[in-house]
């Protein structure tokens, strides 16, 4: 089963992607609320469909449409020991300053959420680079 939210026309097409960044507070008293602040804060998701019902949004300030959407999956970087097909791991920001490393943007770049739990669906078999020597694998996940 699809999730659903709302999302402002502008965006509302199939395919659009994007990460749910949860309710603003001008979202408290929205009459729409249960509906649209359905979505896991931190999450990558993708429009699947655009249903035809529109609602007005203070926070948009125009109309949002009613859309389904999925979880994309996420590179996100863990230990190898970890990187099995199926189980779930937490993955957050490791505290690294090696902003010359190419893979800090996946393992501690301001784009991953303070801590979350996802469940691997891929896992790349070569070894991924850490500049501060911990042993990792890229991994997609959900």
């Amino acid at each position: 089963m699809a999730d659903i939210t709302l999302i402002g026309v502008q965006e509302a097409r199939e395919g659009f992607e994007f990460i749910y960044e949860g309710g603003a507070p001008i979202c408290r008293t929205c009459p729409y609320r249960h509906a649209c602040l359905t979505l896991e804060p931190g999450r990558r998701y993708a429009v699947t469909k655009v249903r035809s019902v529109t609602h007005p949004c203070a926070l948009q300030e125009t109309d949002a449409h009613v859309v389904e959407v999925k979880t994309v999956p996420r590179a996100v970087l863990v230990e190898a020991r970890s990187a099995v097909v199926g189980s779930s791991v937490d993955v957050g920001r490791y505290p690294c300053r090696r902003l010359d490393c190419p893979n800090w943007w996946d393992c501690a770049g301001p784009t991953l959420p303070p801590k979350q739990r996802y469940r691997i669906e891929k896992v790349d078999p070569a070894p991924a680079e850490c500049r501060i020597g911990r042993t990792l694998k890229r991994v997609d996940a959900v």
